[in-house]
Formats: C-alpha cells, structure tokens, sequence
C-alpha cells in the first residue's frame, strides 16, 4: 500500500506543486492565497529515470542543461534553450542526431535524467564517520550505547574511515592508530577552541603538514595517503576493517565521566567543544570528501561554548515561555556558537547527525542550525536502550534493500523562465549567495540565491522552493508570450559509492489569464502540497517573527481562500460550497492549527525543533501525515477501512491503528481489551480474534521498515492511561458538554476546544461576508 501511495503523484520528477496552472501577473498570484512552491525530492529513487555515462551540454547563455523542452533543429544541429531562447550549436560528438536517433536527454518521457560524471581522482574518495559519544551517563545507558556503536562499526562499508571522541567533563580524541595501547589527547570543556588549535594540539599543524588541495580536493597530488594531505591524520581516521577490533576493545574499557558531580547539580558535559574539535579534525584532513560528525548526546551541555543550562539543578532547562518572554539566558549565545560552527562545518562540506537520548532535553534547539544547514539527520528518544534509538541507529548505518541512500557534496540550482523568481528554499540546506536575474527581492528561509549547498542528502530528503512573479507588466503583451513556465533543477552530489552525479529535472507548467477564470487555477491546486507549505511557513514564521499569531494567520488565510474560489451568495452562509479541489484543505488547517507546529507550549523546544526539521525535510505524503494523522479502523465485519479523525470512531469492538508520523498508536476497544485479557485468542475456536489482533501489528511493521527516524510505538486500551496519544489528535465531536447524545462504547473528550463542525461553521460564516 505505501509502494503505491509513495510514487503516484511525484511522478518520475519527484515534484509537487501547490499550483499546477500558474496566474501571469503578481497580483493576480497574491490574490490565490497558498505561495506559488514546489516540493522536490533532488535524489529519490525510480525506477525510469536513465543514467547516462557523459557530460551534459549546457546553454552558453544561461547555463541550462539540454532537456526534451529544448527546440532542435536537426539538419542545421542546433538547439534553443527554453529558458533564455540561445542557439547552442551541438559539439561534433552530436553529429550523428537526428528524428530517429536521439541522445537519452531529449526523449519526451525523460524529464528527468541522471548524469554520471567523470572523477578527476582514480579512486573515489572513502566516507569518513567521526563518533562523538557522551559519557556522561549511567552505567546502563553506557551499556545500551556501546552495543549500538560496536553493531553500527560492523555495519559500516570495509573503506569507510572512522574516528573517535568521547567527551564529559573534558573532550578526548583517541588515536586509533596507536594500537599498542590507548592514546588520548585531551582538550579542556570550558573555553571555545579555534580550527587551528585543535590541528596545531593534535600535531597536524601547518608546521607538519603540505599544502592542502584547493577546489574541493579531487585534484589530489601524487604520493597523497587515501587521499589526505598529510599522513598524519591517519593516526586518527582509520579503516573501519582495520581499527573495528582496536575500537571494540577501546569501547570496553570505556568508562562513565569520572568527574565528582557535587549533590544537586548537573554532570558538566562540553557537548559544544566535542562538536567543534571533530569538525576541527575533520578539516584538517578531508577537504572534498564526504564526512560526517554523528554526536550520540545524553544530556544538556553545561560546560563551555554551546551551554543551555547552568550546572544548578535548581534552574529548570528553558521552556517555550522562557524563550517568548526572553528570559533563556544561555539560548542566543548558544545558537550564535552553532550558527558558526555551521558556516565552518558547510565551507568544509561535512554533516553534523545527531542522536540525542534522555528523558531531559538536551539542546536540540539550539544544535537545530548546524543539522538542518549541513543537512544532518536527528533522532530523539527517552533511552538509548528505546527502540526509537535502536532501530534508527542500525537503519542509518544499513546497505542494501533498506540502506537511506546517504549521499553527500549535493549543490542544487534552479533555472527558471523569464518572468519567474526565486523567494527561497525550506528544507536541510545553505544558501550559496549565488546572485542573478532570478533572485526574488524578498526572501523565505535560505534565500538571496539561485544555488544551495547539500552537505548531505538521502533518497527521501525533500526541499520546498517558493517562487514569486517579477511585477514588470511589459511580458504581458498577447501574442508574443510563450503559453508555457519551464522550472529546471540541477543537484549534483556524490552517491555511496563515491561517483560524482548530476540529476537534471526539467519540468513545465502552463501559464493562464485568472483574472478572466478561476476555473483552471482549482483544477490544478493540489491540497495536501498547499498544507505543508503553509505548515513549513508558519513553522519558519513563529521561529523568526517576534509575537507571530500562527492560528490568526492560519485562519485568515483560509477566511480569504474560501472567499475567493467558494459558490456562495453573500451574507448567506447556508448557500456556500467548495469545489472538490479545495474541499479537503480546510480540514488540514483545522489539524495543523491543533499540532504540535502550531501549539508549543505542550512540548519542549527541543520537540519542537525536532518535529520542525523533519517537517521541512519528509516529502508531502510523510509531512501530510504529521499534520493529518490517519487511523484505520479494525473489526470482526469488515476489512481494515480508513476511519474519520474523530472520537465518534472509537468503539468498545474495534481496533484503532492511528499513524501521527512520530509515534504509532495501536487501540483496543474496551470489549476486545477485555477478550484478550481473558485469553480468548489462545484457543481454537477463536482463530478470527487473534488473527484480528495481529492483524494492526502486521500493517505497523510495514510503516516503521519504510520510516526513519523509527516511529514511537504505542500499545493501549480505551479508559487506558496511554490513550491519551489516540484522543489528543481526534476531533472532539463529542465532549463533556454534549456526553448524553453518545452511542454506548463510544468515548467523549475532556476539552474546550472547538470540533471541526463549529469550525467549518464559523469559516463558511467568515466567507461569504461582504
């Protein structure tokens, strides 16, 4: 089912848009409410998309790549590109084309088309892993991340190099390639450490070291160690077949943070410094070449650059009221210390992960900057023994059917038609200030560009681009303008393997006058786009506008949307419909305006930062879930069927499957919970029982396999503590207030919020006001 569902609508392209058919004037375009976007997905696999063992031509002029858009004229072989309308004449190797023998990137059905390039190095450089592990922790959670470590080693591919930090009170580097006995090199916790001091401390000073490579490091001088400028850091990045046995044995004598931690105060834990020594290390040795920072953190930093909290267990961790009323005294520096940190870590094209484990938050928030520009992943879970770590921990590190297909160096372009600009882009990226005609004067997220750096990006990572249309009227003369909007995007990146690849996806749209009918702009809306692009808005907004009302801004939108593209009569709130295209939008704004997105206070920042990066970087199926949750339904008379997000879904003789993205909820009516507690599904005659018990298991299994991070799972029962996870995403159709009209079995929930009918309600009420 997820097969099907995940490749229908991004099609070979991997893009969606919020509109299909685009307004040609700016005004027209700001009156449609939703942004013009798209969602892309850069690398997501499929099965059609061709690879072509060459280098692709591109426009003299703007740089486009040739694409099936392009007009040729075969006996003069000339090309003219979409975008800027240049003859480029083809090179001599292009001779041969003609009707009947095309080159595989003009093929209508290509629009999309893979490039492999050729390597300037003979061998393509390894990925390099740097561990950065926390010690300060208790025994059992020790245990729990070792074990996940020594399995994740064994995982990783015979070349990769890896190395080590452990960190506490103080940070150490460990010299895996001193296998005689360990060697440590130490760095203080308390005061910030520059690029250089760390190469200089580790004897990898410009003393002791050549020059390094310049442009990104594939023009490799001869005699160069695995690649690396200096032999010297091999002491502390080695084979992953070579030092798996050395690492095994250091992990075993590895010990907690031995530092006394006084009564009533935190351990002090440097996770600041720990980061920024690895990058240190990591530019010292491996400019050009993938590599990756994986920090495994069980606590809040105390010590040094980067604290969120002082040591005083009396002094709570900053909560989302803390930070609305600016009294989070650590939370500005820290984020300024990581906001640098990223810049350094982005120059060099290395990627920050994270896995944080604890019961207290750990900083997320504030690490946010440095994993969503480099492009990192984060997992958060209450225990490095919880499955959610576990399970997300061995899926980063696994090949094959399941590998996440991390692949690293991606820079993204786009080239656009004439009269179209680029506001920005949402998503794990960092803007390269690449200036040009395209550049919008307004800008949303990473923005000011028309190029991003990708330090690292897998199969499912999705980016959304908001464009805007110039407000120069002189296009619109009729006759001369061409019907059709042509948007290209170019991301060049480094795949496992280490080959260097370039996909170009082309795609067109078609322009049209709304300002004399609406009807073609509905029909090409697609709803669940619109509602995560206004989620990933809103998101951004609370995070960089001070005193930003989300819902207010959420439901004015919506009031003006259903304004313009409902059937009503004014001042008639009975006669007012919406058009099937829209009809499901205004529901995805109820749940969003319930979120977590949307309603903080609920949740820690460090959650909240969290569910904001996976929102701005899961493709729209995925992020439409988080807003949406879906729930299935389970019982003895029919098949598993979706059921209404709402309490009157709950009865006493079903099951409930609800998929909320984060954690999957697994509920057991009261009369089934009683069955099972009684046993009937052992016994033979009730074979349909526990086959109807498993049967929601067996489906939440295929979720978690597609999904990283692994989803929390949730078993529980109706009246039951953890049901508080299935009713706080329905619909209160049936509360306290309104208990006595309920089916029996059924549930109420206990809130004064509104339910979605008084909500639509008030909305067709807004609407149709003159």
């Amino acid at each position: 089912m997820s097969e099907m569902a995940n490749t229908e609508p991004e099609g070979i392209d991997g893009v969606r848009m919020t509109w299909n058919v685009w307004p040609r004037t700016k005004v027209e375009a700001s009156k449609c409410v939703i942004p013009l976007a798209a969602c892309i997905a850069p690398i997501r696999f499929h099965t059609d998309i061709p690879t072509l063992p060459y280098a692709p031509l591109r426009c003299k002029t703007c740089s486009a790549v040739l694409n099936p858009f392009s007009r040729v004229d075969f006996t003069a072989k000339i090309w003219i590109c979409p975008f800027c309308y240049q003859r480029n004449h083809f090179p001599p190797h292009y001779s041969l084309i003609s009707e009947t023998n095309l080159p595989g990137e003009l093929y209508p059905q290509y629009t999309t088309v893979q490039y492999s390039l050729p390597a300037d190095s003979t061998s393509p450089p390894a990925p390099v892993f740097v561990f950065v592990l926390d010690t300060c922790m208790i025994e059992e959670e020790m245990g729990y991340v070792k074990s996940a470590l020594k399995q994740a080693i064994g995982l990783l591919p015979e070349n990769a190099l890896v190395g080590f930090i452990s960190f506490g009170t103080q940070v150490q580097v460990h010299e895996l390639g001193f296998a005689e006995l360990s060697k440590v090199y130490v760095f203080r916790g308390t005061k910030e450490i520059t690029k250089d001091q760390v190469l200089e401390q580790l004897g990898l000073g410009s003393s002791g070291r050549r020059p390094r490579p310049i442009g990104g490091g594939y023009n490799l001088p001869k005699g160069v160690q695995n690649g690396f400028p200096n032999s010297g850091v091999t002491r502390f990045l080695l084979p992953a077949s070579e030092c798996e046995f050395t690492l095994n044995s250091l992990l075993d004598e590895l010990q907690s943070d031995q530092w006394p931690v006084p009564p009533g105060n935190r351990s002090s834990r440097c996770t600041g410094v720990a980061v920024s020594v690895a990058a240190g290390l990591l530019g010292a040795c491996v400019s050009g070449t993938g590599a990756r920072i994986v920090a495994l953190v069980g606590g809040p930093c105390t010590e040094g650059p980067g604290a969120i909290v002082s040591k005083d267990m009396s002094e709570p961790v900053r909560s989302h009221k803390d930070l609305d009323k600016d009294a989070a005294p650590y939370f500005k520096k820290a984020v300024k210390f990581y906001d640098s940190l990223a810049k350094q870590l982005v120059s060099q094209g290395h990627v920050l992960d994270l896995f944080a484990s604890a019961l207290d938050q750990v900083g997320v928030a504030e690490m946010k900057v440095a994993i969503e520009k480099t492009g990192g992943l984060v997992v958060l879970a209450e225990s490095f023994g919880h499955s959610v770590f576990k399970d997300s921990f061995r899926r980063f590190f696994e090949q094959g059917e399941q590998s996440l297909g991390l692949c690293f160096n991606g820079t993204l372009e786009i080239n656009c038609s004439k009269d179209i600009k680029i506001q920005g882009v949402i998503g794990p990226c960092t803007s390269l200030e690449k200036k040009g005609p395209a550049v919008a004067d307004t800008s949303i997220g990473e923005g000011n560009t028309t190029a991003w750096k990708m330090c690292s990006l897998d199969m499912s990572t999705c980016l959304t681009v908001f464009f805007d249309l110039s407000s120069s009227d002189q296009s619109n003369t009729p006759g001369t303008v061409n019907p059709q909007l042509y948007l290209q995007f170019l991301t060049s990146f480094q795949n496992p393997q280490g080959q260097m690849m370039l996909r170009v996806t082309t795609i067109t749209r078609r322009w049209i006058d709304s300002s004399v009918s609406s009807e073609e702009l509905v029909q090409g809306f697609d709803q669940e786009t619109a509602a995560v692009v206004m989620a990933r808005k809103t998101s951004l907004k609370m995070e960089t506008e001070e005193s930003f009302d989300a819902t207010r801004w959420l439901d004015r939108g919506l009031i003006r949307l259903c304004s313009k593209f409902g059937d009503y009569r004014k001042d008639d709130p009975a006669s007012f419909t919406l058009n099937p295209c829209f009809s499901l939008f205004p529901q995805f704004m109820f749940n969003l305006r319930r979120s977590q997105f949307v309603q903080v206070f609920n949740n820690s920042p460090d959650e909240t930062a969290y569910f904001r990066m996976l929102l701005n970087r899961e493709n729209i199926t995925n992020a439409a879930v988080m807003i949406q949750p879906s729930l299935i339904s389970y019982s003895f008379n029919s098949l598993p069927q979706p059921a209404l997000l709402d309490v009157a879904s709950i009865a006493a003789d079903r099951i409930l499957l609800l998929d909320s993205y984060f954690s999957i909820v697994i509920f057991h009516g009261m009369t089934i919970a009683q069955w099972r507690n009684m046993g009937y599904q052992n016994q033979q005659e009730h074979v349909a029982f526990a086959q109807l018990l498993q049967a929601p298991h067996d489906d939440t299994q295929m979720i978690i396999r597609e999904r990283f991070p692994v989803p929390r799972l949730v078993v529980c029962d109706q009246h039951g503590s953890q049901a508080r996870f299935l009713l706080a995403k329905l619909n209160p159709s049936a509360t306290y207030n309104n208990a006595h009209e309920m089916a029996a079995g059924s549930d109420v929930i206990f809130t004064d919020d509104v339910s979605l009918q008084v909500f639509f309600e008030h909305l067709q009420r807004l609407a149709v006001q003159s």
